[in-house]
């Protein structure tokens, strides 16, 4: 089992930056991919970042390429997901995800077994 808590959502000028964490607990988190995700009103969740088990290998959506970085500490059980030149188009509910038994980097929602309970990113044009 895997709890995940995300924090360091908040409200950003277009073109600024903000810097997501994801606490996990429990025993199977540096063997697990991790992955971020987002939702804004009225559409589906749809996949950001992911980084695979050791952290050597990430993928991006095209959306945000060059401007998100995701990343992990497996001695601290966290995932970070740093945003920078941030758009109006990345408003949204930004939620941290983990596989079971997974290990490489996967977009597919069906994938992630645990999901935290979400962080409001409001970006203003």
């Amino acid at each position: 089992q895997v709890q995940l808590v995300e924090s360091g959502g908040g409200l950003v000028q277009a073109g600024g930056s903000l810097r997501l964490s994801c606490a996990a607990s429990g025993r199977t988190f540096s063997r697990s991919a991790m992955g971020w995700f987002r939702q804004a009103p009225g559409k589906e969740r749809e996949f950001v970042t992911a980084i695979n088990l050791s952290g050597g290998i990430t993928y991006y959506a095209d959306s945000v390429k060059g401007r998100f970085t995701i990343s992990r500490d497996n001695a601290k059980n966290t995932v970070y997901h740093q945003m920078n030149s941030l758009k109006f188009e990345d408003t949204a509910v930004y939620y941290c995800a983990a596989t079971y038994g997974i290990g490489w980097t996967t977009v597919s929602v069906s994938d992630y077994a645990y999901w935290g309970q979400g962080t409001q990113v409001t970006v203003s044009s």
